[in-house]
């Protein structure tokens, strides 16, 4: 598997923190919860780039949760450089100049940088086709969910799951409500799911042999309901909250981004095809 932040783009920071002292280095890495192997003897030259080696030394770089605290002290970095901060044109300027090819690095290695937060572009492409699924509707709970989960995936990823769920409920009964249709207090997911897909043309009239068409998407819709059902299943077994055993582990970044992934590409297709049958 591929490093998720390249050499190049830990070196950029590395040289940055060249410019700071050894105490500002150890306080970004500390805060994060990362230490540094005070063995470990890197070809660099200079105390500081050494000792950031020796923080970097202790890292998997495949790994999302250790790689996410890494991505901590790079916002914290790109915080300190926001040239808003500045104050004057002359520092804001120097400030830039040191920012912008950080900025770049990142976005080369996949990565966004927005409201203080470095995010995977990856893990964002299904919740920003959401976003603009939801764009059309009056729906201020969906968009605070796509938010959620956004922030939740590599920090929080037992919320993610859990929010997923709760971002198809919300999208089944916004069709259904806007479709007059009376809801069930004991409708779970998967039947708010095919309620909802029932009162959609889930394939214009004009598409050859329309029925096998509509009934092969619903069995795929389906399909994606019981995903995110089984995987808010797995969130309450395996979960925070509640009191759990402490060697239980919590659920990965990877569970909530096949959760996610899963929920929002329901979620958007309903949706969509609900506001272009109400045009």
């Amino acid at each position: 598997m591929s490093d998720l932040i390249s050499r190049g783009t830990r070196n950029a920071f590395r040289e940055y923190f060249v410019g700071t002292t050894l105490h500002e280095i150890e306080m970004a890495f500390e805060v994060a919860d990362l230490t540094p192997d005070r063995n470990f003897s890197p070809q660099v030259s200079g105390s500081r780039r050494s000792f950031v080696e020796q923080y970097y030394h202790c890292i998997s770089w495949t790994d999302a949760r250790q790689v996410r605290k890494v991505l901590s002290v790079y916002e914290r970095v790109l915080g300190i450089l926001d040239p808003s901060r500045c104050g004057n044109a002359s520092d804001a300027q120097a400030a830039e100049r040191v920012r912008a090819p950080l900025l770049s690095a990142l976005e080369r290695d996949g990565y966004t940088f927005s409201a203080g937060r470095i995010r995977s572009v990856q893990s964002q492409t299904h919740l920003i086709e959401a976003a603009a699924a939801f764009a059309h509707l009056d729906a201020p709970e969906l968009k605070a969910q796509i938010e959620r989960m956004r922030d939740a995936i590599e920090n929080d990823p037992s919320l993610a799951v859990g929010t997923s769920k709760e971002l198809v409920e919300s999208a089944c009964r916004t069709i259904l409500e806007e479709n007059s249709r009376t809801i069930d207090a004991g409708w779970d997911l998967v039947r708010l799911a095919k309620e909802a897909r029932d009162e959609l043309d889930l394939l214009p009239e004009d598409v050859p042999e329309q029925a096998k068409g509509n009934e092969a998407i619903k069995k795929l819709l389906a399909n994606l309901g019981v995903v995110v059902q089984s995987l808010a299943e797995v969130r309450n077994l395996y979960g925070t909250g509640h009191g759990r055993n402490g060697a239980r582990q919590a659920l990965k970044p990877r569970h909530a981004r096949l959760a996610v992934g899963a929920a929002t590409t329901l979620a958007t297709f309903l949706l969509e095809t609900h506001w272009e049958k109400r045009q």
